[in-house]
Protein backbone atom coordinates (compact mmCIF):
# COMPACT_ATOMS: atom_id res chain seq x y z
CA UNK A 1 0.00 0.00 0.00
CA UNK A 2 1.52 3.34 -0.88
CA UNK A 3 2.26 5.53 2.21
CA UNK A 4 0.88 8.31 1.16
CA UNK A 5 -2.52 6.68 1.79
CA UNK A 6 -2.32 5.74 4.91
CA UNK A 7 -2.90 8.00 8.29
CA UNK A 8 -0.80 10.06 9.86
CA UNK A 9 -1.31 7.40 12.69
CA UNK A 10 -0.45 4.72 10.54
CA UNK A 11 2.93 5.81 9.56
CA UNK A 12 3.93 6.06 12.69
CA UNK A 13 2.80 2.55 13.50
CA UNK A 14 4.76 1.24 10.44
CA UNK A 15 8.13 4.02 11.71
CA UNK A 16 8.44 2.02 15.64
CA UNK A 17 8.20 -1.23 13.68
CA UNK A 18 11.35 -0.19 12.19
CA UNK A 19 9.60 1.56 8.47
CA UNK A 20 12.15 4.59 8.48
CA UNK A 21 10.34 5.14 5.05
CA UNK A 22 7.12 6.21 6.94
CA UNK A 23 8.80 8.73 9.08
CA UNK A 24 10.14 10.57 6.11
CA UNK A 25 6.67 10.45 4.66
CA UNK A 26 5.54 12.24 8.29
CA UNK A 27 8.09 14.87 7.46
CA UNK A 28 7.40 15.68 3.76
CA UNK A 29 3.61 15.33 4.75
CA UNK A 30 4.29 18.12 7.25
CA UNK A 31 7.49 19.70 7.22
CA UNK A 32 6.36 22.86 5.35
CA UNK A 33 2.96 23.49 7.46
CA UNK A 34 5.79 23.23 10.75
CA UNK A 35 8.38 25.33 9.25
CA UNK A 36 5.82 28.04 8.42
CA UNK A 37 4.48 28.27 11.74
CA UNK A 38 8.49 28.49 13.48
CA UNK A 39 8.96 31.29 10.29
CA UNK A 40 6.35 33.35 11.77
CA UNK A 41 7.81 33.59 14.98
CA UNK A 42 11.36 33.97 14.42
CA UNK A 43 11.09 35.70 11.18
CA UNK A 44 14.66 34.48 10.43
CA UNK A 45 14.65 31.25 7.56
CA UNK A 46 18.03 29.67 8.82
CA UNK A 47 16.71 29.87 12.68
CA UNK A 48 13.76 28.51 11.27
CA UNK A 49 15.29 25.65 9.42
CA UNK A 50 17.52 24.72 12.29
CA UNK A 51 14.34 24.40 14.61
CA UNK A 52 12.79 22.51 12.42
CA UNK A 53 15.17 20.08 12.02
CA UNK A 54 15.19 20.36 16.36
CA UNK A 55 11.55 19.77 16.14
CA UNK A 56 11.91 16.58 14.31
CA UNK A 57 14.46 15.39 15.99
CA UNK A 58 12.70 15.68 19.05
CA UNK A 59 9.50 14.03 17.80
CA UNK A 60 11.83 10.75 16.67
CA UNK A 61 12.96 10.80 20.47
CA UNK A 62 9.52 11.09 21.95
CA UNK A 63 8.26 8.05 19.64
CA UNK A 64 11.29 6.04 19.89
CA UNK A 65 11.03 6.14 23.92
CA UNK A 66 7.33 5.22 23.92
CA UNK A 67 5.87 8.31 24.85
CA UNK A 68 3.98 9.30 21.56
CA UNK A 69 0.34 9.31 22.83
CA UNK A 70 -1.28 11.78 20.43
CA UNK A 71 -3.48 9.07 18.30
CA UNK A 72 -4.66 10.85 15.91
CA UNK A 73 -3.91 14.54 16.49
CA UNK A 74 -0.35 14.46 15.31
CA UNK A 75 -0.05 17.52 13.38
CA UNK A 76 -1.54 19.57 16.26
CA UNK A 77 0.93 17.56 18.82
CA UNK A 78 3.91 18.44 16.68
CA UNK A 79 2.84 22.08 15.65
CA UNK A 80 3.22 22.73 19.71
CA UNK A 81 6.33 21.12 19.66
CA UNK A 82 7.55 23.28 16.86
CA UNK A 83 5.63 26.70 18.08
CA UNK A 84 7.15 25.79 21.57
CA UNK A 85 11.08 25.46 20.49
CA UNK A 86 10.22 28.53 18.69
CA UNK A 87 8.65 30.91 21.89
CA UNK A 88 11.93 29.81 23.82
CA UNK A 89 14.37 31.15 21.55
CA UNK A 90 13.92 34.36 23.38
CA UNK A 91 15.31 32.93 26.87
CA UNK A 92 18.57 33.22 24.36
CA UNK A 93 17.97 36.81 23.21
CA UNK A 94 19.92 39.41 25.93
CA UNK A 95 18.46 42.69 24.28
CA UNK A 96 16.26 44.80 26.62
CA UNK A 97 12.72 43.93 25.34
CA UNK A 98 10.10 46.12 24.94
CA UNK A 99 7.24 45.23 27.44
CA UNK A 100 4.69 48.42 26.54
CA UNK A 101 2.82 48.29 29.87
CA UNK A 102 -1.27 49.62 29.57
CA UNK A 103 0.06 53.23 30.06
CA UNK A 104 2.18 53.00 26.82
CA UNK A 105 5.67 53.35 28.56
CA UNK A 106 8.48 50.47 28.12
CA UNK A 107 8.53 49.05 32.13
CA UNK A 108 12.39 48.94 31.56
CA UNK A 109 12.50 52.48 31.12
CA UNK A 110 11.12 52.70 34.69
CA UNK A 111 14.17 51.21 35.96
CA UNK A 112 16.48 54.36 36.69
CA UNK A 113 18.51 54.38 39.79
CA UNK A 114 20.99 56.81 41.15
CA UNK A 115 23.70 54.45 41.86
CA UNK A 116 26.94 55.11 39.67
CA UNK A 117 27.17 53.87 36.56
CA UNK A 118 28.72 50.18 36.57
CA UNK A 119 25.99 49.57 39.44
CA UNK A 120 23.45 50.83 37.69
CA UNK A 121 24.20 48.52 34.71
CA UNK A 122 24.67 45.91 37.16
CA UNK A 123 21.20 46.51 39.17
CA UNK A 124 19.48 46.88 35.61
CA UNK A 125 20.42 43.42 33.91
CA UNK A 126 19.52 41.56 37.87
CA UNK A 127 15.99 43.21 37.45
CA UNK A 128 15.50 42.75 33.79
CA UNK A 129 16.81 38.56 34.84
CA UNK A 130 13.66 38.80 37.58
CA UNK A 131 11.28 40.15 35.06
CA UNK A 132 12.48 37.38 32.64
CA UNK A 133 11.89 34.77 35.45
CA UNK A 134 8.16 36.73 36.33
CA UNK A 135 7.21 36.22 32.39
CA UNK A 136 8.46 32.69 32.83
CA UNK A 137 5.68 32.39 35.61
CA UNK A 138 2.42 33.77 33.89
CA UNK A 139 -0.47 31.50 32.36
CA UNK A 140 0.53 29.82 29.39
CA UNK A 141 -1.46 31.80 27.29
CA UNK A 142 -0.62 35.06 28.52
CA UNK A 143 3.47 34.38 28.13
CA UNK A 144 3.52 33.33 24.53
CA UNK A 145 1.37 36.36 23.70
CA UNK A 146 3.85 38.76 25.87
CA UNK A 147 6.66 37.19 24.15
CA UNK A 148 6.48 37.33 21.25
CA UNK A 149 4.48 40.81 21.27
CA UNK A 150 7.54 42.47 23.29
CA UNK A 151 10.77 39.76 22.63
CA UNK A 152 9.94 38.86 18.77
CA UNK A 153 8.20 41.90 17.81
CA UNK A 154 5.13 40.26 16.37
CA UNK A 155 2.13 42.23 15.47
CA UNK A 156 -1.30 40.64 16.75
CA UNK A 157 -1.93 39.63 13.59
CA UNK A 158 0.87 37.67 13.80
CA UNK A 159 0.19 36.73 16.84
CA UNK A 160 -3.42 35.54 16.11
CA UNK A 161 -2.49 33.60 13.33
CA UNK A 162 0.40 31.72 14.94
CA UNK A 163 -1.66 30.65 17.49
CA UNK A 164 -4.78 29.92 16.17
CA UNK A 165 -7.08 32.80 18.39
CA UNK A 166 -8.57 36.03 17.31
CA UNK A 167 -6.66 39.23 17.11
CA UNK A 168 -9.30 40.22 20.27
CA UNK A 169 -8.25 37.23 21.89
CA UNK A 170 -5.09 37.68 21.27
CA UNK A 171 -5.18 41.31 22.63
CA UNK A 172 -7.01 40.32 25.99
CA UNK A 173 -4.56 37.71 26.40
CA UNK A 174 -1.65 40.39 26.17
CA UNK A 175 -3.84 42.46 28.37
CA UNK A 176 -3.97 40.07 30.88
CA UNK A 177 -0.44 39.09 30.62
CA UNK A 178 0.15 42.98 31.67
CA UNK A 179 -1.56 42.94 34.91
CA UNK A 180 -1.05 40.26 35.92
CA UNK A 181 2.86 41.49 35.73
CA UNK A 182 2.72 44.59 36.98
CA UNK A 183 1.41 42.49 40.07
CA UNK A 184 4.12 40.38 40.48
CA UNK A 185 6.85 43.12 40.01
CA UNK A 186 4.95 44.11 42.90
CA UNK A 187 5.13 41.30 44.81
CA UNK A 188 8.65 41.13 44.26
CA UNK A 189 9.25 44.52 45.14
CA UNK A 190 10.42 45.73 41.18
CA UNK A 191 9.61 49.39 40.92
CA UNK A 192 7.22 50.47 38.02
CA UNK A 193 6.48 54.27 37.92
CA UNK A 194 5.09 55.52 34.57
CA UNK A 195 7.01 59.69 36.54
CA UNK A 196 10.29 57.94 36.12
CA UNK A 197 10.05 57.81 32.23
CA UNK A 198 12.76 60.12 30.90
CA UNK A 199 10.58 62.92 28.83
Amino acid sequence: MKKYLISDGGLISLYIKGDNEAFRELVERHKNRVFTSIYLIVKDRARAEDLLQETFIKVIDTIRRGRYNETGKFLPWILRIAHNMAIDTFRKNKRYPVVMMEDGNNVFDTLEFAEEPVENKKIREDTVEKLRNLIQDLPENQRKVLIMRSYLDMSFKEIAESTGVSINTALGRMRYALINLKKKMKQNNIVYDPNLYPK
